[in-house]
């Protein structure tokens, strides 16, 4: 009888599963943004969002839930239903490098999140002040070897991206320098056009205006293959560094537990409108890469990402602040 009663209850819950995903969706959607209004997570939730609506019908909003470096949303959507109305617009910081950079999170980003698509990535380019004699990667080492811990890089904060970023090409290539986080990339930028700091990582779409006007000079891409808007500047790993990359990412993912149909939805109607022709265009203007990798392919990514992350940190012997 209770096993009888057990299977039954199993058909039940499997049938509301079911008619569930069909339905999907049939209210308001949540995309949760873990940084300010603006960034490119924020941009690119947006086109999402936009693209949603206008495909089911139904409204889709952007919740920007900026605190802690992207933890405090993280850990929010996370716990939320696993029922596809609330999303999560992932990014590195707190999905693949805040677990080895802190001992307790509240959440476990490879066990409680459900990925959906990887839409875009955008890489950096390692830039100098003018000032600096230094034309391409190479001529850097050899001049941060020569004066160790005298050339400062700036970032924006302690196990940031960028910070990590630096720290992973100064482990591979021996040398050292000084560290200066900042908290806004506006005073950033003014310090590096004034020669304050002497390298800087910016993303791609910070950096063209800024090469164009000679205000900075680009030694180096942190992507694997060199950028269409930026042909001329060959990439870190062309340079003597071997399958370098380092780039931000975009990302949507849902709670754990969320029915692999809705899943599969989502994936599928991000990559059709999303990722059609003249969006690619668009967002390839704006200084974004296209992925599109799927919910396994994204899930694998996740996995390396944050082993190399955590690789990182220990070797650098990175602690928050």
């Amino acid at each position: 009888m209770r096993l009888t009663s057990f299977v039954l209850a199993a058909i039940v819950t499997g049938s509301v599963v079911n008619a569930a995903a069909q339905n999907y969706p049939s209210r308001l959607i949540r995309i949760v943004v873990p940084f300010t209004p603006g960034g490119p997570q924020d941009v690119n939730a947006r086109l999402i969002g936009q693209k949603l609506t206008e495909a089911w019908g139904q409204p889709v909003v952007i919740e920007n839930r900026a605190a802690a470096g992207g933890i405090v949303a993280t850990e929010y959507v996370s716990k939320a239903s696993p029922d596809g109305y609330t999303l999560l617009m992932g990014n590195p910081t707190p999905l693949t490098i805040a677990p080895s950079l802190y001992d307790k999170l509240g959440y476990e980003p490879l066990r409680q999140f459900a990925p959906v698509i990887l839409v875009t990535q955008t890489a950096s380019v390692f830039v100098v002040h003018p000032g600096v004699p230094a034309k391409n990667i190479k001529e850097l080492v050899t001049l941060a070897k020569a004066r160790p811990g005298q050339l400062i890089y700036g970032t924006s904060g302690i196990g940031s991206t960028g910070h990590l970023t630096i720290e992973l090409f100064s482990t591979l290539t021996g040398i050292k320098m000084t560290h200066v986080p900042y908290k806004g990339a506006s005073q950033a930028i003014s310090d590096m056009i004034a020669g304050q700091i002497d390298l800087r990582m910016f993303p791609i779409p910070v950096t063209i205006p800024l090469v164009k006007d000679q205000r900075v000079r680009p030694l180096g891409v942190t992507s694997l293959t060199r950028f269409v808007l930026l042909p001329e500047v060959p990439t870190i790993a062309e340079q003597g560094l071997p399958g370098f990359e380092s780039t931000n990412w975009n990302g949507i993912l849902a709670p754990a537990g969320t029915p692999r149909e809705i899943v599969i939805k989502l994936h599928d109607e991000i990559a059709r409108r999303v990722l059609a022709p003249e969006e690619r265009e668009r967002l390839v203007r704006d200084g974004y890469e296209i992925s599109g990798l799927g919910p396994e392919q994204y899930a694998a990514f996740l996995r390396a990402e944050t082993a190399k992350w955590a690789q990182v940190i220990k070797a650098g012997k990175v602690r928050p602040e």
